[in-house]
C-alpha cells in the first residue's frame, strides 16, 4: 500500500525507479513526447548532479537506474522531472490552442503522472545488470521493436553502440558511488 511505502536514501545506492503516466495512459506515445521527456531528464540530471546508469521511456511509463544526487534525494529529482515535463507539455498545448488538454484529463495538469513512483535500491553489480537488462528488453517484450537497439528512447544504444543520446549515461565523474559488495 502507498501509505506504507518507505524510501531508503543516503547509502549511496543506485535506485531503480518506475514512474507511470496517469491511469497508464500512453501520454509518452509519440516520438516528440519521448524526446521532450529525455530533454527534461538531461536538464534535471545536470542540475542535481546525478548519474544515469540506465533508462527507457515507454509509451505509458519510464524506468530509470540512477545514483542519488549530490545534495538532494531521488524524490526531489523525480518531482523536478515530472513537473518540468508537465509544464512543457501544457505550455506546448496552450501554444497550439488546445482548449482541453488533449493528453490530460479535464481536471488539469496534475494528471500527467501518477502521484507516486516505485523505487528499489540496487546495491550489487548483479542487480544493476539485471535491472538494465529488464529495462532494455522492455520495448521488445511489449512488441514495440524487434530488438533493443531499435528503440531509441533507451540507454541500450549508449551501452551497445557507444551512442550519445539526449540524456547522458554513465557520467560518473560528477560523484563517487559506493557499491556494496555481495553478501557472503
Amino acid at each position: 500500500m502507498w501509505r506504507d511505502l518507505r524510501r531508503y536514501y543516503g547509502a549511496g545506492d543506485l535506485h531503480f525507479i518506475t514512474c507511470s503516466c496517469y491511469g497508464r495512459q500512453s501520454l509518452l506515445g509519440t516520438p516528440r513526447r519521448r524526446d521532450l521527456l529525455l530533454t527534461v531528464l538531461e536538464q534535471v540530471r545536470k542540475r542535481y548532479q546525478l548519474v544515469v546508469a540506465g533508462d527507457v521511456v515507454m509509451p505509458e511509463h519510464i524506468h530509470l537506474l540512477i545514483s542519488e544526487p549530490q545534495e538532494k534525494t531521488p524524490s526531489t529529482v523525480m518531482q523536478a522531472r515530472k513537473l518540468g515535463f508537465a509544464r512543457r507539455v501544457i505550455a506546448e498545448e496552450q501554444r497550439q490552442g488546445v482548449r482541453h488538454f488533449s493528453c490530460l484529463s479535464r481536471s488539469g495538469p496534475q494528471h500527467i503522472w501518477q502521484k507516486r513512483f516505485y523505487d528499489f535500491n540496487v546495491w550489487t553489480e548483479q542487480k544493476r545488470i539485471e535491472n538494465l537488462r529488464y529495462m532494455h528488453r522492455n520495448p521488445v517484450k511489449r512488441g514495440l521493436v524487434l530488438s533493443p537497439e531499435l528503440w531509441r528512447w533507451s540507454s541500450f544504444r549508449a551501452y551497445s553502440l557507444g551512442e550519445a543520446g539526449p540524456e547522458r549515461v554513465n557520467e560518473w565523474q560528477v560523484l563517487k558511488m559506493k557499491i556494496r559488495p555481495p553478501a557472503a
